[in-house]
C-alpha cells in the first residue's frame, strides 16, 4: 500500500474533523449566509475590496458583514481543498488496486459523498439555510469524516503484524453506532432550527419534567417549501421545546446504548486490551459530552462551548467507529 496514499488519508481524516468544527463555528456564529452567492462572496473569491454600496444594490436584503463573509469563505477554502485531497487519494487507490491491502471502494465513494456535500453547501446558501439541508450538509460532513477514519484505522491495521481473518458485522456495535447517528442527526436539527435554548433551564423543561406546550407535529415538518428564509428560525416556540426535548430524550436513550453495549463486548472479552482501549475512549468522549451539552442550556449558548459540543460530537462519532472496527475484526 502505497506510503502516500496512507499519509494523505490521515491528512484528509484531521481536515474533515476541521471542516466540520469549523462549519459548526460558522453557523452558530450566524454567519451561514455571509456570504449570500455561492461559490464567491459577493461575486468575489476572495471577499476584499468589496464595494459596500453595491452589494445593497445586488444584494438589498443582504448587506455586507465582512467578518461573517470571512468566516464563510474560509470554511469554503478549507472544503475545497479537502474536496482535492480526497479526489488525489480516490486517483492513488485506484492507481494501487492490485495491492492486496488497497481499498478502492470506500476511496472510491467517499470521493462521491464529498461531491454531493459541496452541492449541500451551495444549496444551504440558495435555500436561506433550509434546516433539512443544513442537516443533511451536517451528516454529510460526518459521513465523509466516518469514512476516511474508517480508511486511516484499515491502513493502520494493513501496517501491523497481525492479519485480518474476516471481517463480520456485529449488530450490537452495528446498532450503538446507528443510534449515535441519530442522536447527532437530531442535533442538526435542533441547531438547524435555533432550539439549543427552547428549554433554558435543567434537568426540567420550562419547569416541567414533560413539557406540556410541546407541539411535536409542527417540529418535526421536514419540508416547508421554498423562497423562505430560515435565519433565526421561523418555528413558533412549541415546536421548538418540542425539538429540543426529543434531543434530551435522545440524549439519555443514546448514553444508555453507549455503556450497555461497550459493557457487553468487555465482559465477553476481558483479557484484551484493545476492547477496554476503544470502550475507554467512548466513555471518555461520552461523559465530555454529556458535560457540553449540559454547559450549553446552563451558560445560555456561548459559542466556544456551543461548538466544542460539536467536535466533541464528531469525536464521540470516530471512537464508536473505531470501537466497531476492534469487534468486527477477527485475526489470526
Amino acid at each position: 500500500m502505497s506510503n502516500w496514499y496512507g499519509k494523505l488519508i490521515k491528512f484528509s481524516t484531521l481536515l474533515t474533523l476541521s471542516v466540520v468544527i469549523l462549519g459548526a463555528y460558522v453557523r452558530l456564529s450566524d454567519a451561514g449566509l455571509g456570504c449570500p452567492d455561492w461559490p464567491g462572496c459577493y461575486g468575489k473569491l476572495i471577499p476584499i475590496n468589496i464595494d459596500a454600496s453595491e452589494t445593497i444594490l445586488e444584494f438589498p436584503e443582504r448587506p455586507l458583514e465582512s467578518g461573517k463573509a470571512w468566516k464563510e469563505m474560509v470554511h469554503r477554502y478549507f472544503a475545497s481543498t479537502l474536496g482535492f485531497v480526497i479526489l488525489i487519494s480516490a486517483y492513488l487507490a485506484w492507481q494501487n488496486r492490485k495491492s492486496v491491502n488497497q481499498p478502492v471502494k470506500i476511496p472510491i465513494a467517499t470521493l462521491f459523498v464529498v461531491i454531493f456535500q459541496g452541492l449541500l453547501g451551495m444549496w444551504t446558501v440558495t435555500l436561506l439555510l433550509k434546516p433539512i439541508i443544513v442537516m443533511a450538509h451536517l451528516i454529510g460532513g460526518l459521513v465523509t469524516l466516518s469514512m476516511l477514519f474508517w480508511l486511516w484505522l484499515e491502513y493502520e491495521r494493513g501496517q501491523s503484524k497481525n492479519k485480518i481473518l474476516k471481517r463480520s458485522f456485529k449488530w450490537p456495535a452495528g446498532f450503538m453506532l446507528l443510534i449515535l447517528s441519530c442522536q447527532i442527526a437530531l442535533g442538526g436539527w435542533t441547531s438547524s432550527n435555533y432550539a439549543a435554548l427552547a428549554c433554558p433551564d435543567l434537568p426540567t423543561c420550562l419547569g416541567q419534567w414533560w413539557p406540556e406546550e410541546a407541539n411535536f407535529d409542527e417540529g418535526f415538518v421536514m419540508w416547508r417549501g421554498l423562497g423562505v428564509n430560515y435565519e433565526f428560525g421561523i418555528l413558533e416556540a412549541p415546536a421548538r421545546v418540542a425539538i429540543h426535548f426529543t434531543h434530551r430524550l435522545g440524549a439519555i436513550f443514546t448514553t444508555l446504548i453507549l455503556i450497555i453495549t461497550t459493557i457487553y463486548y468487555l465482559r465477553k472479552n476481558q483479557n484484551q486490551s484493545k476492547f477496554r482501549m476503544a470502550s475507554y475512549f467512548v466513555w471518555s468522549a461520552l461523559i465530555i459530552q454529556i458535560s457540553l451539552g449540559l454547559a450549553t442550556v446552563w451558560w445560555g449558548l456561548p459559542l466556544l462551548v456551543a461548538t466544542a459540543h460539536n467536535a466533541v460530537a464528531a469525536l464521540l462519532l470516530m471512537a464508536t467507529i473505531n470501537f466497531n472496527h476492534v469487534v468486527t475484526a477477527e485475526e489470526e
